[in-house]
């Protein structure tokens, strides 16, 4: 069984930062394409950054130049750092990796941590 576990949320105001962790843990063979996503109150869950193996990023347009993704494989851990929070960037972020549990392939969804940007 894998299990992904995701910390780093919390309050914080405009214009601040913070960074999100999300461990992969369990029967893994290899980690595929790593993706965080984001679901504020009452809307859709929406892709915010998406990362591949080899380490080429790619983001939302709402978030280019203010997140950065970043993953380390010998720890099976991804992360995203957020800077210049704004108030509309507040949201359930939750992380998503496609892997090789050795017996097949699998999408692991972890269980979301909450980012509130408010003064």
């Amino acid at each position: 069984q894998v299990q992904l576990v995701e910390s780093g949320g919390g309050l914080v105001q405009p214009g601040g930062s913070l960074r999100l962790s999300c461990a992969a843990s369990g029967s893994i063979f290899n980690i595929y394409t790593m993706a965080w996503y984001r679901q504020a109150p009452g809307k859709q869950r929406d892709l915010v950054a998406t990362i591949t193996k080899g380490g080429t990023p790619n983001y939302a347009d709402s978030v280019k130049g203010r997140f950065t993704i970043s993953r380390d494989n010998a720890k099976n851990t991804m992360y995203l750092q957020m800077n210049s929070l704004k108030p509309d960037d507040t949201a359930v972020y939750y992380c998503n990796m496609g892997l090789n549990t050795g017996t097949g392939y699998l999408g692991v969804w972890g269980q979301g941590t909450l980012v509130t940007v408010s003064s």
